[in-house]
């Protein structure tokens, strides 16, 4: 019998973490395989979540408490996903720039991208160039995601980018900006691969990649 995705979709997309951490044990007690739970479980709910807040259905409040229901769920299959060696859809390098301290949004652009099948490795906030890079090489990552809040530290975005460069592993990795003072024309200045207005967009653009 197969679980019932669309109840936990809906357990998601409300934010009920109880709920969702329910449904998940059930599905994998019942059999079904870890990254079948993730993507037809976790990864369409955010994917809706992802659409809402596009669209103005949804606003931050319900983005986030969408992101910490999925994670509830998320705990439960990480021990499983890892065992079976499942790569998914590639690990994303996720950091704020130096000399910038915020990180509700990039921890929000964390869960966006767990609960849409990638690996992510968070390096935290005022992370410097060499960061970026020791991390991309530990983790053999397919994407740089970097964000900045302040006009002051935009800078850094470009540095850490001729930091990949200088360590030969630009070529390799898809890097994605965004932040609220961050615009298009400067992704395109700077040589990053792409640009996002928020968290949800920015899955949809690495996809485009993968």
């Amino acid at each position: 019998m197969m679980p019932n995705y669309e109840e936990l979709n809906e357990a998601v997309i409300v934010g009920d973490r109880d709920k969702v951490a329910e449904l998940t044990q059930k599905a994998i007690d019942e059999g079904a395989p870890p990254r079948e739970v993730l993507d037809k479980g976790l990864v369409v709910a955010m994917d809706e979540v992802g659409r809402r807040y596009q669209t103005g259905e949804f606003y931050f409040p319900e983005m986030l408490r969408a992101a910490r229901s999925m994670y509830s769920g998320l705990d439960l299959l990480r021990p499983m996903l890892a065992a079976s060696k499942d790569e998914g859809r590639g690990t994303v390098v996720l950091g704020t720039v130096k000399g910038d301290l915020h990180d509700i949004g990039k921890n929000i652009l964390g869960a966006l991208f767990e609960g849409a099948g990638y690996e992510v490795v968070d390096i935290g906030i005022d992370a410097n160039p060499q960061k970026f890079v020791d991390a991309v090489k530990e983790h053999e990552a397919k994407f740089v995601l970097m964000s900045a809040l302040l006009t002051t530290t935009m800078e850094e975005m470009k540095k850490t980018i001729l930091a990949l460069a200088d360590a030969g592993v630009r070529e390799s990795v898809v890097v994605g900006i965004g932040g609220a003072p961050v615009t298009e024309q400067f992704s395109q200045e700077i040589g990053a691969d792409f640009y996002a207005t928020d968290a949800a967009s920015a899955v949809a653009k690495a996809r485009e990649f993968n």
